[in-house]
């Protein structure tokens, strides 16, 4: 078992007594119910609970429940869940060599598996790794030393164009598969069953994850690895261009951490897990997290009068001349969140077929009909019916986070850009003057312009307008 990473439940038949104890980040979901009778239910799915239980709620990551105890305690508590500013200076070579102890010991398995590659720099980053070391271990023996890669999008996507590059540097056997906007509208409803949220950008993200896992399970492979936890971890996000001093940062980079579990580290074990597929996320790594999470965050700082853009020292620590990772190009491509890179006219569609089912007097009785995160958009008002169909009691939306958010930021860093709090959506593309492919200049191509020693930054380098890439 991966130190940390997997929940349990252990049974005393002397007396039926029992503890409960979730995994660190809650990479894997849980849920605890109470019955009308007193009786306690465990369940890793809500519906597992909604026809039992008088109320549940998602069971927090890092803690134990214990039956004699009869409350919930933690037991994960690491330095930077105070949120304390670190002060431990930057070392490239140390920040590599834990993130390759982390991915390296996903590789311990017997069944068929392989790595989900956007093209982006985690998942690129992941790939690399495992097609260094899969060689002398024992999944090699098994299945073959050639790695199998996964990728997803619409025609044409920024993801397609760069994973199939990176696919093609580090040989791996490389498995493309296409969707239509069409094709992931219909299979919203049950995307939303599974997933079990209302959350607009995990549903955007979910719903070709989903497709993809099914996929990728048709193929006989049972286990996947993948680049969940690296944003949150070095404010990859774009929207950290614009946070105002690293004490911020630092706290964002926390807060977005211990909301993994409700937001990517749940989509990314519900949409696998459908089709009983097993996601594993090195960078979750709890050895890993303590490593990055104990830098001065003036080193994460984005700072681009010296080269410095989101998450550089995560690619600066890969950046070996001498035997390279990853091409130069691929290492400093932009941030591309999942729902935006499988395809910018995915969200489109999105917002369109909303609009056709919510109409703009269903829009003013919003807040009675929902008073609870209530909708502020046609979209997120589409997710919601549907949700509420499969999960009508009071603890079902109750698991689900709210507030304003832009390009998934948390509430407090709207706070970052006065702008902002009139272009709420988590679409990487709201931050508007960040994004290169942004909603107010997606046509837009800067001058690339060299800074100190660092590369110049452009765009449409592989051939399509939508691909965002740094070289």
């Amino acid at each position: 078992m991966l130190d940390g990473m997997f929940s349990f439940v252990l049974l005393d038949t002397r007396d039926n007594s029992f503890i409960v104890a979730r995994d660190a980040i809650g990479i894997t979901s849980l849920y605890i119910g109470w019955g009308l009778d007193g009786s306690i239910w465990i369940s890793s799915e809500m519906k597992g609970l909604n026809d039992d239980c008088e109320h549940f709620e998602s069971f927090p990551p890092g803690h134990l429940y214990s039956s004699k105890e009869g409350e919930l305690r933690r037991w994960y508590n690491p330095p930077w869940f105070s949120e304390a500013i670190p002060s431990t200076p930057y070392d490239p070579l140390v920040l590599r060599k834990a993130f390759e102890k982390a991915v390296i010991k996903r590789l311990m398995t017997d069944v068929p598996f392989g790595v989900l590659l956007s093209g982006g720099l985690d998942s690129s980053l992941v790939a690399s790794i495992t097609a260094r070391h899969l060689a002398g271990t024992k999944a090699a023996k098994q299945w073959g030393a050639q790695l199998h890669s996964f990728c997803v999008g619409l025609e044409g996507s920024p993801d397609l164009k760069a994973a199939k590059e990176v696919a093609d540097y580090l040989g791996t056997v490389h498995h493309e598969f296409h969707f239509t906007v069409q094709d992931g509208i219909d299979a919203i409803e049950d995307v939303i069953y599974h997933i079990e949220t209302y959350d607009v950008t995990t549903i955007r993200a979910s719903t070709p994850m989903f497709l993809m896992s099914r996929k990728i399970k048709s193929l006989g492979v049972k286990m996947v690895i993948s680049g969940e936890g690296s944003d949150e971890i070095f404010g990859g996000y774009l929207y950290f261009h614009k946070a105002p001093n690293k004490e911020e940062f630092h706290r964002e980079t926390c807060q977005k951490i211990k909301a993994l579990h409700m937001y990517d580290c749940l989509r990314a074990n519900k949409s696998t897990s459908a089709w009983g597929l097993e996601a594993r996320v090195p960078f979750l790594d709890k050895d890993f997290i303590n490593v990055a999470m104990d830098i001065d965050p003036e080193w994460k700082m984005i700072k681009r009068d010296e080269g410095r853009i989101e998450k550089w020292i995560l690619r600066r620590a890969f950046d070996d001349e001498e035997n390279p990772y990853l091409p130069k190009h691929i290492l400093y491509r932009q941030k591309e969140q999942f729902s935006d890179g499988v395809g910018y006219s995915w969200i489109d569609g999105l917002k369109a077929h909303a609009a056709q089912h919510v109409t703009d007097k269903m829009m003013l009785n919003a807040s009675h009909i929902f008073p609870h995160n209530t909708p502020n958009t046609k979209e997120a008002y589409y997710y919601r019916m549907i949700f509420e169909r499969f999960f009508p009691q009071n603890s079902a939306r109750l698991t689900v986070p709210g507030g304003a958010s832009i390009a998934c930021s948390t509430a407090r860093a709207v706070e970052w850009d006065a702008s902002w709090s009139k272009n709420l959506d988590p679409s990487g593309r709201a931050a508007l003057g960040v994004h290169l492919s942004d909603y107010a200049s997606s046509n837009k191509i800067p001058v690339p312009q060299m800074v100190g020693n660092m590369p110049p930054r452009m765009v449409g380098a592989v051939g399509t307008p939508e691909l965002a890439i740094q070289i």
